[in-house]
């Protein structure tokens, strides 16, 4: 699902109310729609904090909060540091166990491809959670445009390319890189020398010891990976 014009922090017009029941005791959060990811990223992660149950609306699947809730309702970390989380997509809810579709995200906020303040360390822990459940080759990372995106909270997409993927690169800008350490840097540049105010990014492996960065107007996402199961 995708939207035209990002709802600011400041200025958030719709709200939507989810309801659970943990422990025999029903509560309700009230989260801006777009802000579902910034909330799983600072209240959901860390299972050990004092009343995680009542302040977490989408509890790791691998805590106690309650009985069973269903996919969509939880949470699935896959890696966790102090900076950064790594979860199953909602996309993968119902699919076949072959579809992967991961997030990484800061746990602190950052919007997305326009912060300055968006960490370059998010790229090689994303890229390392994905290795573990994708094959290198096929593995790609992604971060859509501010345009075509849901969520104000910057997520980096871990899914696989479509088959044809690398023969559609040709069509677009790249970069050949040695490491991950500047990609945001690097992106920037080329962006700026096309003149695109706002752009996405995709980084997948070019050769054994290289990455390709791929910058384009519209969605990495849906261009050049399998990003839904249907």
């Amino acid at each position: 699902m995708k939207i035209t014009d990002t709802i600011s922090y400041i200025n958030k017009l719709s709200l939507f109310i989810l309801f659970a029941a943990f422990s025999g005791a029903s509560f309700a959060v009230a989260i801006a729609k777009s802000d579902i990811l910034l909330h799983i990223a600072t209240q959901c992660v860390d299972s050990s904090k004092v009343g995680y149950c009542s302040s977490c609306t989408l509890p790791r699947v691998d805590t106690q909060c309650g009985q069973a809730l269903e996919c969509k309702k939880t949470n699935e970390v896959w890696e966790l540091s102090s900076q950064y989380v790594a979860i199953r997509d909602i996309k993968m809810c119902g699919c076949n166990p072959t579809f992967i579709h991961g997030l990484a995200l800061p746990r602190a906020v950052v919007t997305g491809v326009e912060d300055p303040d968006r960490p370059e360390a998010i790229w090689q822990f994303a890229w390392n959670a994905g290795l573990d459940r994708i094959e290198e080759r096929s593995l790609a990372l992604v971060v859509n445009p501010k345009s075509e995106r849901t969520q104000n909270q910057l997520h980096v997409h871990i899914l696989r390319l479509n088959d044809d993927a690398r023969q559609n690169f040709a069509e677009y800008e790249t970069a050949i890189i040695n490491n991950l350490h500047h990609v945001w840097g690097i992106a920037e540049k080329i962006a700026l020398e096309k003149r695109l105010n706002d752009y996405g990014i995709l980084v997948s492996r070019y050769s054994a010891d290289q990455f390709i960065v791929v910058v384009s107007k519209n969605s990495p996402e849906a261009l050049f990976t399998k990003w839904r199961c249907n």
